[in-house]
């Protein structure tokens, strides 16, 4: 991911101000750009070994920024993979290089290698209050499409 570093830190610092719980009143009849909860849409299933906790695996993905008024709830496109160049990171790591936010490791666990996927995650399971300065609001859930390549275990790929 080319927000790798930056997303690793966000998910860091999301960890440590979730226990400062939330404020907010209850004003205006704003949209709301944050799923309710995780889904996990499968375009494709694949056939290959299946991704767990604790797994390495690489993915091609690209992430919108969720959008309740977009055609599949995808607003505004915010990364992708590089092309021909598949992006790895284990399940479930936390606070290491190979570390993602929550909601898309939860997304992928379960997926076959060869399969695609459409992962709705809510700002809880992404970036929270705090977003990404620059790429993606506070409060703002995240759409991914995903595919992965492949399931390397334990080793590197």
């Amino acid at each position: 991911m080319k927000l790798s570093f930056p997303l690793a830190a966000a998910f860091v610092a999301i960890l440590s101000l979730s226990a400062c719980g939330g404020g907010g009143g209850s004003g205006g009849t704003s949209v709301v750009n944050n799923p309710a909860a995780l889904t996990k849409t499968d375009i494709s299933i694949g056939t290959g070994t299946e991704a767990v906790n604790g797994a390495r695996v690489q993915v091609n993905y690209t992430g919108w920024l969720y959008s309740a008024a977009a055609a599949d709830f995808k607003g505004s496109k915010f990364d992708a993979s590089q092309p021909g160049k598949p992006f790895t990171f284990v399940i479930g790591a936390v606070g290491t290089n190979e570390s993602v936010i929550p909601g898309f490791g939860q997304g992928v666990t379960g997926m076959k290698a060869g399969g695609k996927r459409t992962v709705l995650i809510p700002s809880s399971l992404a970036y929270g209050a705090g977003g990404v300065p620059g790429a993606i609001p506070g409060n703002n859930g995240l759409v991914f499409e995903v595919e992965l390549v492949k399931v390397c275990g334990s080793a590197a790929c």
